[in-house]
Parts: C-alpha cells; sequence; structure tokens
C-alpha cells in the first residue's frame, strides 16, 4: 500500500539520508506541465536522500502529434514513472502500458486565466463575462492537451462561442504561456499551475464553476519500467508531507493518499 509505504519512506529518509559517497540508482520519469512545478521544487530533497539519480522527460497528457506521453511511450522512449492527468493516464491504462494499482494522486488542480504581466485583467468571475472575455481577446493561447481539449471541444460549442473566438493550441502548457508573455496572445487559459510564478505572465483567477475542469494529475508504473523499486520510492515521496507544502505554492491541492491501490 503507497500510503504505508510513503510513511515508511519518510522515515527512513529521515534516519538513513544518502552519503555523499553512495552509488546511485537511477530513474527515469516522464511528466506533464500541470504537476511540473511542485515536482522540480521536491525532487532535489528525493534525490538527496535517496540516492536514485532522476532523468526528467517532457510530454504532453492528452493530444495529438510526437510530443504526447502516449506517442513517446509508442515510440519505445525508456520511461519508469509518468506524471499526467488522469484523463491521460486512464488512455495509457487502456493502452495497456501501466501496471495495474500503481495509480496514486497527487494533486488537484483547477483551470485558470491568465495575461501579459502588466496588462488590464479582464472579469471573469461569471460565465457572461468569461465569454466577453474569450471573445474580446485578440488570439487566446490554449495548450493542446486535456484542458484545451475540454474548452475547444466541449466549453466553448456549449457556449455558443466555438466558431467566435480567435484561439491557437500549442503543444504544451509552457508554449501557451510563452505566447502570451511575449504578447502574441492577450490571454491563456490551463491549469492554474501551468499560470504561476512564470515570467512575463500574471494569473486572473480560476475559471466561473459551470466552465470550470478540476485536472487531477496522477502518477503510474510504466509497465516496462526498469527501476519499479525505485519508481514506488518516488511515487511514495511525492503523496507524502514531504511534497505538500510545494504542490501548495504551485496553485494545487494536495490528494495525498487518494487514489491509491
Amino acid at each position: 500500500m503507497l500510503k504505508r509505504a510513503a510513511a515508511i519512506l519518510a522515515v527512513q529518509l529521515t534516519i538513513f539520508p544518502a552519503s555523499p559517497g553512495y552509488a546511485m540508482e537511477k530513474l527515469t520519469v516522464m511528466i506533464s506541465g500541470g504537476f511540473s512545478l511542485a515536482y522540480r521544487q521536491v525532487l532535489p530533497e528525493f534525490e538527496r536522500a535517496t540516492g536514485v539519480a532522476v532523468t526528467t522527460l517532457s510530454g504532453a497528457s492528452q493530444g495529438t502529434g510526437p510530443k504526447t506521453i502516449k506517442s513517446q511511450l509508442e515510440q519505445g522512449v525508456d520511461v519508469d514513472v509518468v506524471i499526467l492527468s488522469k484523463e491521460g493516464l486512464d488512455e495509457l491504462t487502456a493502452a495497456g502500458r501501466i501496471v495495474n494499482g500503481s495509480e496514486a494522486e497527487l494533486a488537484s488542480v483547477p483551470l485558470g486565466a491568465a495575461v501579459r504581466q502588466g496588462s488590464a485583467k479582464p472579469d471573469i468571475g461569471s460565465v457572461e463575462a468569461f465569454k466577453r472575455a474569450v471573445l474580446g481577446a485578440r488570439l487566446v493561447a490554449l495548450p493542446a492537451s486535456t484542458s484545451g481539449i475540454f474548452l475547444k471541444k466541449e466549453v466553448f460549442p456549449r457556449l455558443g462561442i466555438a466558431g467566435k473566438v480567435s484561439s491557437k493550441l500549442f503543444a504544451r502548457g509552457i508554449e501557451a504561456t510563452g505566447a502570451l508573455a511575449a504578447g502574441e496572445a492577450d490571454l491563456a487559459l490551463g491549469p492554474v499551475s501551468e499560470q504561476v510564478h512564470q515570467p512575463g505572465i500574471e494569473l486572473v483567477g480560476a475559471l466561473p464553476d459551470d466552465v470550470q475542469l478540476i485536472q487531477v494529475f496522477t502518477a503510474a508504473i510504466v509497465k516496462t519500467a526498469h527501476n519499479p523499486e525505485q519508481a514506488k520510492k518516488l511515487i511514495g515521496f511525492l503523496v507524502s508531507d514531504q511534497a505538500k507544502t510545494a504542490i501548495e505554492k504551485a496553485g494545487m491541492q494536495p490528494l495525498g493518499h487518494r487514489g491509491q491501490h
């Protein structure tokens, strides 16, 4: 049980931290943008404490093209752990690429809107205000992953504005916020965790409930993992209290042991 493993690991890390001369074990992680900020904050502590050297690769939770996690796994990229939206994980599970019972919910995060730093922040406090904001934007930048798919395929059509919003899908959330910071777009929509602490942009706030998608970011072990024991250590660490503060600072809600089997 990951919950118990996380508790045991926390004790072990405190009592037996890795010594400088410790032979480093290896682990490869592929992560999407939504959980990246919190992950990168706590990863050095995990490596120092466990002696596991982590290689981190990047990929989109969902979508098309070679940059998605699913596509990279299909191409044969060696990965031990994936961290992505639950929707993306469900696709990987259906494709038979995930170890049954290894899934763990790490954090949840709402969708938000952001503007270029110093720009006026539009009102998005109601659905009507949100409609005015996206219709009034010269360009709305969206990730071509879970959140962008939801907004383009569900929200905009439901609001009757599918053909009226000037929007562009970017392969990764970091590319969408980068376009906003560069002045290419007036508004960026996506997970709040991809909009906080990003240079050149400012968070407006979370989207209204009626157009909201609370994304749950999850970790799981890939069936072809070369280092499953180290993978369990990392997941146990990410669901422990040692990762909680970093998750909260990234605008996310820690989920701890929820979703584990």
